[in-house]
């Protein structure tokens, strides 16, 4: 069973940074891509930043303010976010993307979220 879990959510101020974290499953014989995406209220879910084959991806929303590591021994991707702004505010989803022949659990998979909030 492939587990996607999001964590470092919180409550901060315009200005402030935060930390989310995405721990995956580490299953035998499958690569792995990852992503980050956000949902505003009243809004569409987005792509924020992701790393695959072909490397890191920002939106232009994130570019300049948002960097993502990765500790792939334990298929963790980080996503640190500084100079955050109310507009940040949204439920930021993890997606992980498990590819390989010889993967017994590809496919793509969600977390459940972390809730950021700014406020000004």
């Amino acid at each position: 069973q492939v587990q996607v879990v999001e964590s470092g959510g919180g409550s901060v101020q315009a200005g402030g940074s935060l930390r989310l974290s995405c721990a995956g499953s580490v299953v035998t014989n499958c690569s792995h891509e990852m992503y980050w995406y956000r949902q505003g209220p009243g809004k569409e879910r987005e792509f924020v930043a992701g790393i695959d084959n072909r490397g890191t991806n920002y939106a232009d929303s994130a570019k300049g303010r948002f960097t993502l590591s990765q500790d792939k021994a334990k298929n963790t991707l980080y996503l640190q976010m500084n100079s955050l702004k109310p507009e940040d505010t949204a439920m930021y989803y993890c997606k992980a993307e498990y590819i390989g022949r010889w993967c017994a659990h590809g496919g793509m998979y969600w977390g459940r979220g972390t809730q950021v909030t700014v406020f000004s």
